[in-house]
């Protein structure tokens, strides 16, 4: 028969394993669906970097402003493609860092937002660019459609 001491040391080593099991468990990868033109050529280097990024993509060429308006970003916020993953909104030229964050930290919040097309935002980081890189700004767009600074960039 487990002493008092024995049980208490094998709950406390379970509890720290639990975890570890419903990480595993809840592994299964989201998919990055991603509304956009079909020869948006930004576009297609964003989702590029995304999958680099390990993050799993799926990408629909029908354009952008209605699936912003269905999901609810004013379009103060609007670029050239709109995304969801897990539950969020993705505008625009989003780096993949910052959606892993998002996933990680959960805020309550629509999503994020890079509005516009800003030279150094992947996506629009190519040899065109000739190594321009405009600040600019990732948002934490809010559910009452406000928003603040997730991450800043080349600031």
């Amino acid at each position: 028969m487990p002493t008092p001491r024995r049980q208490l040391i094998t709950a406390a080593a379970l509890s720290a394993l639990l975890p570890l099991a419903r990480a595993t468990t809840d592994a299964t990868p989201l998919t990055l669906q991603v509304w956009k033109d079909p020869n948006c050529g930004c576009c297609h280097d964003w989702v590029n970097h995304l999958r680099s990024n390990g993050i799993a993509v799926q990408t629909f060429d029908t354009g952008n402003t209605a699936v912003r308006k269905r999901l609810g970003l004013p379009d103060r916020y609007a670029s050239c493609h709109t995304a969801r993953i897990g539950g969020y909104v993705i505008e625009g030229h989003v780096p993949a860092r910052d959606i892993h964050r998002l996933l990680a930290e959960r805020p309550d919040a629509l999503g994020l937002a890079v509005p516009g097309m800003p030279v150094g935002s992947p996506g629009m980081d190519g040899p065109a660019y000739n190594g321009r890189q405009d600040p600019h700004d990732v948002l934490l767009v809010l559910r009452n459609g406000q928003s603040r600074v997730f991450q800043s960039y080349f600031r």
